[in-house]
């Protein structure tokens, strides 16, 4: 698969006397959708964070296309091609669409708002991603769920990233919905960016994603290809009934 788009090894971060990831090596090519998996607790929000740059690690190495960066903070993680979509969306519900999109980076015509601009771009955004919403001026608010998580991709899109991380993008979505924000998924794969989702639904998971990296108890426990496995193997990598206790430092592969 060639030199992967973002890579870490021997990612460590401890809480006092927890240690919430344990040797963990973490790797996304371009044009792939991982997919992060595992109970709670079991280290994928510290992950994301660590590569998000929220959180800084006791130790280890971070890689963007073959060569060593260094990341500590989100600044950082974005100034590398590293994106952020978090449950929260971080939209404000009372502006319209442009101005969610463009909020903090306004472009500026003679020192005023250039609107036209930022319309113009904003249209070009959504329809590169095949976002359908009434208007690009409608309030946040009025928007559906679905809509919703689509304009923050989109956000994120308009930054030119190399690596977008979702967490929980299907979280309390309707099912035409969950099926707008898959179908976008896949565009975003189709453009050559390199997709890390962390997902608690399995089918979501089956749906969209090339391969499917298990987390358990703040290890790596087992990387699956989603075309040859099923569900069931899946699962029992998380509970831990497929591999039984993995020690630290080893990994299924399946």
């Amino acid at each position: 698969m060639g030199v992967p788009r973002l890579q870490l090894k021997g990612i460590n971060k401890t809480f006092g006397a927890v240690r919430a990831l344990m040797n963990v090596d973490f790797e996304a090519y371009a044009g792939e959708v991982v997919g992060l998996v595992g109970d709670n607790g079991a280290g994928k929000s510290t992950l994301i964070k660590v590569i998000s740059g929220v959180y800084i690690p006791d130790s280890g190495d971070y890689f963007i296309e073959g060569e060593s960066v260094h990341i500590t903070s989100p600044q950082d993680a974005n100034h590398h091609g590293i994106e952020t979509v978090y449950q929260d969306l971080a939209l404000c519900d009372n502006l319209d669409v442009v101005a969610n999109l463009w909020l903090g980076r306004e472009e500026l015509l003679m020192g005023t708002l250039n609107e036209v601009e930022m319309e113009r771009l904003t249209l070009n955004v959504l329809r590169t991603l095949d976002v359908k919403i009434p208007s690009v001026r409608v309030p946040v608010a009025a928007l559906s769920g679905g809509q919703r998580q689509s304009i923050a991709v989109a956000k994120t899109i308009l930054r030119k990233p190399k690596v977008v991380l979702l967490d929980e993008p299907t979280a309390a979505l309707g099912v035409a919905q969950t099926k707008q924000v898959l179908n976008l998924i896949r565009r975003l794969r189709e453009q050559g960016l390199a997709v890390v989702v962390i997902s608690h639904n399995l089918h979501d998971v089956f749906e969209v994603v090339d391969r499917a990296i298990v987390m358990r108890l703040g290890r790596r426990s087992a990387t699956f290809d989603i075309k040859n496995t099923t569900p069931e193997k899946v699962v029992g990598a998380i509970t831990g009934a497929e591999f039984g206790d993995i020690p630290a430092g080893t990994e299924a592969e399946v």
